[in-house]
């Protein structure tokens, strides 16, 4: 149903040249201070695309964003205290 995305964590140089980076995926923040932009991208186009992105004078490194693959469900296996402090 919908492509699988990857994201991306490009760091730069310029921020002004930064702003283009959208040519290549879905730009989901630009850190003004920090100089990173985090871009989110089709997987079946992500190899070609960070080559390219390799290729701009104004990015310093790519990083691969591992957030897809962190677990987001949590178990406890300590019960439930919160009925104890009801009224």
């Amino acid at each position: 149903m919908f492509a699988e995305r990857i994201g991306y964590i490009v760091w730069f140089s310029d921020w002004k040249a930064a702003r283009g980076l959208d040519k290549y995926g879905t730009l989901h923040y630009l850190s003004r201070k920090m100089q990173y932009a985090v871009l989110y991208m089709n997987a079946d186009a992500a190899e070609e695309a960070t080559r390219n992105l390799q290729r701009l004078p104004f990015v310093r490194k790519i990083e691969r964003s591992y957030r897809n693959e962190i677990k987001t469900e949590y178990e406890s296996n300590v019960p439930d205290k919160t009925r104890f402090y009801g009224l």
